[in-house]
């Protein structure tokens, strides 16, 4: 399970279009950067770390030169990478539900796309177009994007105890700190290995 680190799965997919499709979903992505609303769904869903598309056409392929031989390819290629917290069956299940009207306007152009919805056929085709992660970094690990987040609200918190703390009798810091705790208790996670995802 190469896609595994810590908590965070690496997904990477790559799906052939048509060339003369590639532009009208160039023309989607200019508007999805233009028009921040629409990526407000994306952006909650908070176990995603990272997702990106890109557009790969096809007389753009890396050539080296030195006997490698140059592919004369059919398609040009929509390649979609992603971070998450979780197994590969949320995410996609998380997709479909909050995002799908989304994925259809960006993977409609693949070929053999079958929708978004209903989530079974979708997964399936996930599956096929899956490629598996050999490296990459992830800056923590051990923690979800969620624990990230967590951090900074119990670390601004104490920093601001810290602040205070030097002029307040016994009794006011006891009183400070119980604060302090109640304030971050909900945000006080656990980092580790994440169970195996399915």
């Amino acid at each position: 399970m190469s896609n595994i680190n810590g908590k965070v799965y690496a997904l990477n997919v790559i799906t052939p279009m048509k060339p003369w499709k590639t532009w009208l979903l160039r023309g989607f992505f200019l508007l999805l950067g233009w028009i921040k609303p629409l990526q407000k769904d994306l952006i909650d869903l908070s176990f995603i770390e990272f997702a990106r598309w890109v557009i790969l056409p096809r007389r753009q392929f890396p050539f080296l030169g030195d006997g490698q031989a140059k592919e004369d390819l059919k398609y040009d290629y929509l390649l979609f990478f992603s971070n998450f917290n979780g197994t590969w069956n949320q995410y996609i299940d998380a997709f479909s539900a909050v995002l799908s009207k989304g994925l259809n306007l960006i993977w409609r152009w693949s070929e053999k796309f079958p929708g978004s919805v209903p989530v079974t056929p979708f997964k399936q085709y996930i599956a096929q177009v899956q490629f598996d992660t050999d490296y990459y970094f992830t800056a923590y690990p051990q923690a979800a994007a969620n624990d990230v987040k967590s951090a900074h609200v119990v670390q601004t918190s104490l920093d601001k105890l810290a602040l205070g703390a030097g002029g307040l009798t016994p009794q006011q810091f006891a009183e400070a700190y119980q604060r302090f705790v109640i304030e971050v208790q909900a945000h006080l996670g656990e980092t580790g290995e994440a169970p195996v995802p399915f």
